[in-house]
């Protein structure tokens, strides 16, 4: 992944270029914690070789992955980092996708896995605050709490 600072400021904005290969969620992660980034905006575009999104069953507490086991378009990527709850003090991407698939159709959902075919093209936005996710038991996820930013 190589990253460069596109404009500064009070919000400062990164492009990162995810070459063949990579695993997107993980290599965003290292880079972010690398860059002690706490609160983020996250866009991107791009394809992957194979992908793992995920459907968050409120009963089970957990995510249903769906297995996408061919090349897709990443029509759509967004979501945020901010500093997450089950590693203290580390940044953690959360982020959705929309993929393309061969014959027009889409799968979608929470990004758990995308490996890079041929490139994925990121926009990070960081803000001058501290985001902090808070695990939420009655509901079995980190959501962002805005009463410790």
């Amino acid at each position: 992944m190589k990253a460069r600072q596109i404009a500064g400021g009070a919000s400062v904005t990164y492009v990162a270029i995810l070459d063949q290969g990579e695993e997107a969620l993980s290599a965003l992660a290292d880079w972010a914690a690398r860059q002690q980034v706490s609160a983020a905006q996250v866009t991107a575009v791009g394809a992957f070789e194979r992908a793992i999104v995920g459907w968050f069953n409120r009963a089970a507490r957990n995510y249903r992955r769906i297995e996408v086991d061919q090349q897709c378009e990443v029509l759509s990527l967004i979501g945020d980092i901010a500093i997450g709850a089950g590693d203290p003090g580390q940044p953690q991407p959360h982020l959705h996708a929309v993929l393309g698939l061969a014959d027009g159709t889409t799968r979608g959902g929470h990004l758990l896995e995308g490996h890079v075919w041929p490139t994925l093209e990121v926009i990070i936005r960081e803000t001058p605050a501290e985001l902090r996710k808070t695990h939420r038991p009655d509901i079995g996820l980190a959501l962002i709490n805005l009463d410790e930013a």
